[in-house]
């Protein structure tokens, strides 16, 4: 098990007022193999939930056990440890970055864990080979490439940190549609390649639907469904969870109606078109 949370309840604190973000959450989320797209409408719990899965936050009530750190403990915890095999990367990522050359900004992460002086500028050019950026762009300055390199490049930064989990928050928003696929496709890669659990925060069901193999939805602080996506998007009480279905799915079920095509869970506009030639002669 790589994360687990056990009633898990958390309350944002102000000088006169505090806020339930969440509320008895019990979660488990496996080491390995894992794509898990987290939705949920705007305050939902969504940041707020993965933010305990590296210590960024911990719980008012319950436990976050992450590997083999507990939290909230009463001894002294070296959340740096947690952090690495937990990676974070935030919405807009790039806004983090720095260092004068793409390469010194990927390397900064491994610096500050302390990692072998003659890994550290290996494992940064591993990880920046991973998401695509080419060896000519190492010397430049992150500030000088496109929206969707820089994504890239801070993307790179956290994997140089070689986490077991990787969570990311909207990673696509901002991205134009070409920036967004092309983003996908390398995360896809990364976690075939490597079986890596990774955690999306998204509010696009069509990035959700295409990609996750589990679906965690929150609401009002609480998980709400945890389970596969043919099971979410035929829940009896889908319209209740303030969230929309998958273009391929909205596509599927006119199409059931309008012309009595037999109806199949699809999750990209590929496999909904490839369906329709297949059918097309039946």
């Amino acid at each position: 098990m790589g994360i687990q949370f056990k009633e898990v309840t958390f309350r944002y604190k102000g000088f006169k007022t505090e806020y339930q973000a969440l509320d008895q959450v019990n979660l488990e989320i496996a080491s390995k193999g894992e794509i898990i797209g987290i939705c949920g409408h705007t305050g939902s719990g969504k940041s707020t939930l993965v933010q305990h899965m590296n210590g960024l936050l911990q719980a008012d009530l319950g436990t976050v056990t992450v590997f083999d750190i507990t939290l909230p403990s009463k001894k002294k915890v070296k959340l740096n440890s947690l952090r690495r095999r937990v990676g974070l990367v935030f919405q807009f990522p790039e806004y983090q970055l720095f260092e004068e050359t793409i390469l010194k900004d990927v390397m900064f992460g491994p610096k500050n864990l302390k990692m072998k002086e003659e890994d550290i500028e290996k494992i940064a050019k591993e990880s920046l080979n991973a998401v695509g950026i080419d060896a000519s762009l190492y010397d430049q300055s992150p500030f000088r490439i496109s929206g969707g390199q820089m994504r890239r490049v801070a993307i790179a930064g956290v994997l140089a940190m070689q986490p077991d989990i990787l969570v990311l928050d909207e990673p696509t928003r901002g991205l134009d549609p070409v920036g967004q696929k092309e983003l996908m496709a390398m995360l896809y890669q990364i976690h075939v390649e490597t079986q890596m659990t990774m955690l999306i925060i998204s509010h696009d069901m069509d990035l959700l639907g295409q990609y996750a193999t589990r679906m965690i939805v929150m609401k009002e602080g609480k998980k709400l469904f945890d389970g596969s996506k043919d099971l979410l998007f035929t829940h009896p009480d889908f319209s209740d969870m303030n969230l929309d279905y998958p273009t391929s799915i909205k596509v599927m079920k006119y199409l059931n109606k309008e012309i009595s095509l037999p109806f199949k869970m699809l999750y990209s506009m590929e496999d909904v078109l490839t369906y329709l030639e297949a059918n097309a002669h039946e």
